[in-house]
């Protein structure tokens, strides 16, 4: 079974912009934080952002500025919008929800000319 549904990563050249989509279909999504990590090869995974079920996110100092998460209550759908994106960030992406422990699958951004 898979409790979080991603989509949206790909090749993008420096300067360019993804959206990230994860949808978790089988909870009471309203009531529950979520986040975004990621995973460069032969690194840790590295909190991205990070958003209440109510109030403000939070970001990494690494995107803060050029990334934005947002949700969409009703859609029970966590996003992640990437502008102006460098090669160092390049990685598999997981949305999480951290009080069920829920990962995705993960998805490939590669930045890259």
């Amino acid at each position: 079974q898979v409790e979080l549904v991603e989509s949206g990563g790909g090749l993008v050249q420096p300067g360019g912009s993804l959206r990230l989509s994860c949808a978790a279909p089988g909870v009471a999504f309203s009531f529950y934080d979520m986040a975004w990590y990621r995973q460069a090869t032969g690194n840790g995974r590295e909190l991205v952002a990070y958003i209440p079920s109510s109030g403000s996110p939070n970001y990494g100092d690494s995107v803060k500025g050029r990334f934005a998460i947002s949700r969409d209550n009703a859609k029970k759908t966590v996003y992640l919008q990437m502008d102006s994106l460098k090669p160092e960030d390049t990685a598999v992406y997981y949305c999480f929800l951290p009080l069920l422990k829920y990962w995705s699958q993960g998805t490939q951004v590669t930045v890259s000319s």
